[in-house]
């Protein structure tokens, strides 16, 4: 999953991963590989072959930006581009016709967090002849920040492996437009913006500054904005499970979705989030489902499993 091919190998070695499914392996679980579920697989089919299904799909739809000329050739999500880049670097073979390569090509990353730092610095990496990434909110401070006191989370300016190798960051920047030569992007329309908090409801607010438009030339735009939920058509529709506001798997404190029988945890459950949320929340829902499956539900939560 994103894991292996989300992450690049310079953040997360794949040994890693190779060392943990193998003993996961020697430890009895079975991997079937090349399968869809809800394609390949169908509810029905998986609800007769399991006493318990466990639903850690991820949250796999991206945020778009829906701008004039969205559609232009040369651009991507960065979940694609990062996976392909990924199947290549683990040797597997990508048609010519589909490479998405930064070699040599003007790239503008959309999106200021995680992800967007992954896709700068695999752009390096792949000899780019410029990378800028954009961020719609404004620069964080470099240390304290009033705004999110402890025990939050704090919002600073962190500056990752991958910036530390080049590349320009810009803050408060809105893209408008994508400049589309010959059906493929040739550059963004963006203008700058100016935030302020409103004194009613605590929120930043934003409002273009008048004059402040500018272009910036691209031939390969990656947009890292995030992902909403996860993906509701195939097998999550096909189970029937309930989706809670935010489009994402609905759950119990038992872990257990709409379906009897059915489980949710990680991405799916939670929206985008940590690696080490996703561990904590696979070992809560392991321990619900060992409940579930021994007829018990009311004993403590497993030690091991701490609730985020």
């Amino acid at each position: 999953g994103i894991l292996r091919y989300g992450i690049p190998d310079f953040k997360l070695e794949k040994s890693v991963l190779d060392r943990r499914l193998a003993q996961l392996e020697e430890e009895g679980v079975k991997f079937e590989l090349g399968l869809e579920p809800g394609v390949d697989l169908t509810s029905a089919y998986l609800k007769k072959r399991f006493d318990a299904i466990c639903l850690c799909g991820g949250a796999g739809r991206p945020r778009d930006l829906k701008v004039p000329g969205h559609e232009a050739g040369g651009i991507h999500f960065a979940m694609d581009y990062l996976s392909q880049s990924n199947a290549r670097t683990a040797g597997e073979a990508v048609p010519p016709e589909k490479a998405i390569d930064a070699r040599g090509r003007r790239v503008v990353v959309i999106g200021g967090g995680d992800t967007g730092s992954d896709c700068v610095g695999t752009a390096l990496r792949q000899g780019a002849a410029s990378v800028t990434q954009i961020e719609l909110l404004p620069q964080p401070p470099e240390d304290q920040n009033d705004a999110t006191p402890w025990p939050r989370w704090p919002q600073i300016l962190r500056t990752s492996s991958s910036h530390e190798e080049g590349g320009t960051r810009l803050w408060s920047v809105e893209t408008t437009e994508f400049r589309v030569t010959r059906g493929a992007v040739a550059g963004l329309r963006c203008r700058k913006l100016d935030w302020s908090r409103s004194p009613v409801t605590g929120q930043l607010d934003m409002r273009p500054v008048p004059g402040s438009e500018f272009e910036l030339g691209a031939d390969l735009v990656l947009i890292a904005m995030g992902f909403v939920s996860a993906v509701h058509r195939g097998l999550l529709e096909d189970l029937g499970v309930a989706f809670d506001a935010r489009g994402n798997v609905a759950v119990g404190a038992d872990m257990e979705t709409s379906v009897k029988g059915v489980f949710a945890s990680g991405d799916a459950q939670t929206g985008a989030h940590l690696v080490v949320g996703a561990i904590a929340g696979g070992r809560r829902m392991a321990r619900r489902v060992d409940l579930f499956l021994m007829g018990e539900s009311a004993l403590p939560d497993c030690p091991l499993a701490p609730r985020l």
